[in-house]
C-alpha cells in the first residue's frame, strides 16, 4: 500500500500518472504496473475486439477507460 507523506506526496506504490499514461498506449499495461493482473489481462484481451467490433470508430473509448481505471487502481494503493 501506498504511503502519504507530509504535503501529500507519495513515498511508495505506483504512480497514477505512470499507470494512466502507460494505459493510453497499451490498455492494460498500466494495470500490470499498479499490480492487477487480471483487469491487465482484460482489457488486452477486450481492447482489440472493440476496436475490430467497431470498425475502429470507438477502440479510444477503451483506452480512455483503461487509463482511468488505472489511474484510480495508483491511486488507491
Amino acid at each position: 500500500m501506498g504511503k502519504i507523506a507530509v504535503g501529500g506526496n507519495r513515498t511508495s506504490g505506483a504512480n497514477p500518472g505512470i499507470a494512466a499514461v502507460l494505459s493510453v498506449v497499451v490498455p492494460g499495461i498500466g494495470q500490470f504496473y499498479t499490480g492487477h493482473f487480471v483487469w491487465g489481462i482484460i482489457w488486452l484481451l477486450f481492447t482489440p475486439g472493440f476496436w475490430l467490433g467497431t470498425g475502429g470508430l470507438l477502440g479510444w473509448v477503451c483506452h480512455i477507460l483503461s487509463a482511468w481505471q488505472a489511474y484510480n487502481q495508483a491511486e488507491r494503493q
